[in-house]
């Protein structure tokens, strides 16, 4: 983990006008479930579902950015109100900094929030890059915040409550 302060934490966590996010392991546990027609089926936390809404209302944007192509991806972002998904994302930083010049917001600006090896060019990238409890330790070592809880089990709810806190 970068090492910094509760305040330089604090002072970063207050400039986030964008929380970013993957999914697979992050807003579910990475478990994939498949039904016998070979449907894929992802299991979401209903406790980060309202962190989210709760973090929009507040005025700060949410996004989800994904390699995944499962449409449930889509249906959740839906049932949210996430306006900004990205689904079957090769290159995360590339969709990211085109989200960041169509909000006119720097990437300062973003929280980052990524479990596997293919979200850390956007961790590098970020004012807050974040990550769960049972990330990759590659992960670990470029976020300033590593959550208490695991992915799928809280660890959204986690920031969105640090973040409103802020």
């Amino acid at each position: 983990m970068i090492n910094v302060s509760e305040l330089e934490l604090r002072s970063r966590f207050s400039q986030v006008k964008l929380l970013a996010l993957d999914v697979d392991g992050v807003l579910t546990d990475g478990g994939l479930y498949y039904t016998d027609a070979g449907e894929e089926l992802k299991k979401f936390n209903v406790k980060d579902g309202l962190g989210l809404k709760l973090l929009m209302q507040a005025g700060i944007d949410v996004a989800i950015i994904t390699a995944s192509t499962s449409t449930s991806v889509l249906h959740r972002a839906k049932k949210l109100g996430i306006n900004y998904t990205f689904i079957g994302v090769e290159n995360k930083l590339s969709v990211l900094e085109n989200l960041c010049q169509k909000l006119n917001i720097s990437l300062e600006q973003v929280a980052y929030m990524g479990d596997d090896l293919n979200d850390i060019p956007i961790l590098q990238m970020v004012g807050c890059p974040l990550t769960v409890a049972d990330a990759m330790s590659a992960n670990k070592a470029h976020a300033i915040y590593i959550t208490e809880l695991a992915g799928g089990q809280g660890a959204v709810r986690e920031i969105c409550d640090r973040l409103l806190k802020n």
